[in-house]
């Protein structure tokens, strides 16, 4: 099982395509885990080596139990490229993995062939939310996974029950504390928005239409402060749109790897 081992004692999973072209580095969201990148793995991977990793307290990596944030994220990013001898790469990821794929471009810039931007944002959690936020967290911590809490969040992430499966049964078999640690991380994150124009990165950015927990606005906001091309639309996508509606997002995005591969070392 291909992992690294991180100083503080995390491990990390990771899956390394291999492709012949450019490494594209890509970070899951919350409750996800890299296998939401199937889909594009198997649409660019014979163009592009797509390296998927599973964030602390998801999929195969677990967690450790120290505090953790999107900054320790990026962090880890760079682990992963050292490890894996790149020096540069296309890095991105959705939501959480946006966060941290954002941050590591603000403190790697020389090491970004281009940035990809999927659902999510550069400022802070809104302080409407965090109250929300928080009752989930003690919801998971004194309770556990709980069917109500499992399926609000289905709806808000994959929208379609159609798309539920197999999200669902593998949310119901993490363990919670690990969950609630990684909410706390989302939820403390800083604001980065008045640093956007540090990037010079050429960035992607691709958005679900019907995201009501992360309006499109959110990517509008990015696209206007960020070296890119507007904003992809994934009509009828929720906040997961990267996943469920990767069939509108591969097109775009491998014409985006194409045009800015040329950096590649």
């Amino acid at each position: 099982m291909p992992t690294l081992k991180r100083e503080d004692g995390q491990s990390l999973y990771f899956e390394d395509g291999g492709g012949p072209g450019p490494a594209v580095v890509l970070g899951h969201g919350f409750l996800m885990d890299q296998t939401m990148f199937d889909p594009i793995s198997a649409a660019l991977g014979d163009r592009f080596r797509i390296i998927r990793w599973d964030a602390r307290g998801f999929g195969r990596s677990g967690w450790n139990g120290r505090p953790h944030d999107p900054w320790r994220h990026a962090d880890d990013i760079a682990a992963l490229m050292d490890h894996l001898g790149l020096s540069r790469a296309f890095v991105g990821g959705m939501s959480q993995g946006g966060y941290s794929a954002l941050r590591f471009t603000l403190r790697h810039p020389d090491r970004v062939l281009g940035l990809i931007l999927l659902s999510t944002m550069a400022g802070p959690t809104p302080p409407e939310a965090i109250a929300f936020y928080r009752d989930n967290i003690r919801t998971m911590r004194e309770q556990g996974m709980v069917e109500p809490l499992l399926e609000g969040t289905a709806t808000a992430l994959l929208g379609d029950r159609a798309h539920w499966e197999p999200w669902l049964t593998r949310w119901r078999a993490y363990d919670p504390h690990h969950v609630a640690g990684a909410m706390e991380a989302l939820i403390a994150r800083d604001d980065v928005s008045g640093r956007l124009g540090e990037v010079t990165a050429p960035t992607f950015i691709a958005h679900g239409t019907e995201d009501h927990g992360m309006p499109i606005a959110a990517a509008e906001f990015l696209a206007a402060k960020l070296p890119a091309d507007g904003v992809v639309r994934l009509e009828g996508g929720a906040h997961a749109a990267a996943f469920t509606h990767a069939d509108a997002l591969v097109e775009p995005l491998r014409a985006f790897l194409d045009q800015h591969q040329h950096g590649y070392v």
